[in-house]
């Protein structure tokens, strides 16, 4: 049986950490490598002052790191932006903007509050991200995907999207990793944290093309690819990262259910039973009286994305917390979690 030893490294967002930036407040923050290797961590709404709301609403952002302080604590060395000091919001959208017929088949205006960003892969020499058009939190209009050609300092739309109710709405967040035999694997689930998980892979060439997305799926005693997806996990699931490390396939997955954040290692990479796959707690929701960082014990946390430069005997973790009744704390932090045979 595996243990895990954590740690909490540092805040990572906040007031005396992302001030240069003009960021006081902000979550999420899944992240890759970038072709230049800088790392690359893409984060949800975004504000100047510390908290929820107020001016420099923006969302998604991206600050770049020095790969090398992963292993001590992110150091932040900019933000995507014409300046590269304050980070800019890197989709074009307006807040609470009412848009009708740029998404090709919807019908009718939606009203867009915010765009948040749900995972960020890189293939060869381009960065993809994606994100769900949202009017409020839970309430996905389409997804979509944009590309970054620059090592994320500028991204652009692909013309990629889905509708909100794809896969009756268990299409919204997504994590994805590309595979050694060329296809990009992707977990999803809805935006509401309360369902489980579908599989999905696409081959990487044609990770943009919306027909070549197949699901894993359960039919006659068997499982297998080409089919419409089955849950491979039932549950009520939030923010998700599917990652190789070392070689070894890891899952990071905030369980609302449960109240926790989990990592769950992948021997047989994306298709692993998940029924009777090994789960190790790294983040323990509590009550705000009851934390304790310094042993994995949280208040509201969510999140839980895998860094570069993680070891699948050490994995770094990014995990967001959100007082919800004071709006602070609202940031991002980096927790260190050692595996212990």
């Amino acid at each position: 049986m595996r243990t895990l030893e954590v740690t909490k490294l540092r805040d990572l967002t906040g007031p005396g950490h992302t001030d240069a930036f003009g960021i006081g407040g902000t979550d999420l923050g899944a992240a890759t490598t970038a072709p230049d290797g800088r790392i690359v961590a893409v984060f949800g709404d975004t504000f100047e002052r510390a908290g929820v709301g107020g001016p420099g609403w923006r969302s998604p952002v991206v600050l770049f790191a020095d790969p090398a302080s992963v292993r001590t604590g992110l150091v932040w060395t900019g933000a995507a932006g014409p300046s590269r000091d304050y980070a800019d919001q890197v989709v074009a959208y307006r807040h609470g903007a009412r848009i009708g017929g740029r998404w090709g088949g919807l019908v009718g205006g939606r009203t867009i509050t915010t765009v948040l960003p749900t995972d960020v892969i890189t293939l060869g020499d381009t960065m993809y991200l994606h994100v769900m058009a949202c009017q409020g939190l839970g309430n996905v209009h389409w997804t979509e995907i944009h590309r970054s050609t620059d090592d994320g300092v500028t991204w652009e739309p692909t013309g990629t999207w889905w509708p909100g109710d794809r896969q009756a709405g268990l299409f919204q967040m997504l994590t994805w990793e590309l595979g050694p035999d060329g296809y990009v694997y992707a977990l999803t689930t809805g935006f509401r944290r309360d369902q489980g998980l579908l599989l999905h892979r696409v081959p990487a060439e044609r990770l943009l093309d919306p027909s070549a997305w197949e699901g894993w799926g359960h039919a006659d005693g068997t499982w297998g690819w080409g089919r419409p997806p089955t849950l491979v996990l039932p549950g009520a699931f939030g923010e998700l990262c599917l990652r190789r490390v070392g070689g070894q396939w890891w899952l990071a997955a905030f369980d609302a259910g449960q109240y926790r954040v989990d990592l769950v290692p992948l021997p047989d990479g994306p298709t692993t039973n998940l029924h009777t796959a090994e789960r190790l707690t790294v983040i323990a929701g509590c009550g705000w009286h009851d934390e304790d960082h310094a042993c994995g014990r949280v208040a509201q946390p969510y999140g839980g994305y895998i860094l570069p430069r993680s070891t699948p005997d050490e994995l770094h973790l990014v995990v967001s917390q959100w007082n919800t009744g004071t709006n602070w704390p609202y940031r991002a932090m980096h927790f260190r979690a050692r595996v212990r045979d």
